[in-house]
């Protein structure tokens, strides 16, 4: 009688406890450390396994890849880059192309090129949003939207953290990056989710057409001493390459790499994110 009893307690107690798997979407219960970058890998600028060690020598946790080439071009030997990264690196991937081009041949796939994510952190949803963009494969008299601009929804230790990464316009005119930051902060919304934004965003940190998006997140490098200029890899005068965060997030450390395994240098930045009410 006593058995059957406390089973019966034991099961009412099971039934009442929350689901153990269940994510939350405001921050995280106790404090996670998570390791970001971001590198421009100039379609792999002749040597993929040299980013590839790059990263893998940095140890991040959740990686932002721009100018990655999928089946592309002769330059990178028509591979799919963000593949062959993620599989020498074991992790997950999603890449979110800016163009895709018909096969240089029959049967081939097609010729894609864009940015990518590489995570170490089950990926929950993906999308590939648009801005507007002036092509740099064809002539086009004014911007029109073109995908390229990546989301995803990552399973951090149990908590939901959104992913964004991004490229934006070269170009010295700011009109088009202008109108990129207007639609990147319609796509962002509310930020109760915790939030990063990486990528390289082409301006400097006091460029007029960014401060709407610098005055919404956080720039991880912004209490630093140093400039740190990510561009050019061989001699770096200006910083255009970001990781931006959420309140959710407190920087613990971030640096410039000196590498010149591409023509930018990448950036890494160590977060701890806590729960915010």
């Amino acid at each position: 009688m006593r058995l059957t009893f406390a089973v019966a307690v034991l099961s009412a107690l099971i039934s009442c406890s929350p689901p153990a798997a269940q994510l939350q979407d405001g921050g995280a219960s106790q404090p996670i450390e998570l390791r970001v970058m971001t590198f421009n890998i100039r379609a792999g600028n002749g040597d993929l396994d040299g980013i590839a060690r790059v990263i893998r020598d940095a140890a991040p946790d959740i990686v932002g890849l721009q100018e990655v080439d999928v089946h592309f071009s002769s330059r990178s030997g028509f591979v799919d880059q963000a593949s062959t990264l993620a599989g020498a690196l074991e992790m997950e991937v999603r890449f979110a192309h800016i163009y895709e081009l018909e096969p240089d041949s029959a049967g081939r796939p097609p010729r894609r090129y864009g940015v990518a994510m590489l995570s170490r952190y089950p990926v929950l949803e993906f999308r590939n949003h648009e801005l507007h963009r002036l092509s740099t494969v064809e002539e086009e008299p004014a911007p029109r939207p073109r995908t390229g601009f990546l989301e995803a929804i990552l399973d951090v230790e149990g908590t939901r953290v959104r992913f964004f990464n991004t490229h934006l316009d070269y170009r010295p005119d700011p009109a088009l990056r202008t109108t990129q930051v207007e639609e990147t902060l319609a796509i962002l919304g509310e930020t109760r989710m915790p939030t990063l934004l990486i990528g390289d965003l082409n301006a400097r940190p006091d460029a007029a057409e960014l401060q709407p998006l610098l005055a919404f997140l956080h720039d991880a490098w912004r209490d630093q001493p140093a400039p740190g200029h990510t561009f050019p890899s061989d001699a770096p005068d200006r910083r255009i390459d970001y990781i931006l965060h959420s309140d959710h997030f407190e920087v613990q450390r971030v640096e410039v790499l000196e590498t010149t395994a591409s023509d930018h240098r990448p950036v890494v930045a160590d977060l701890v994110m806590t729960h915010v009410e």
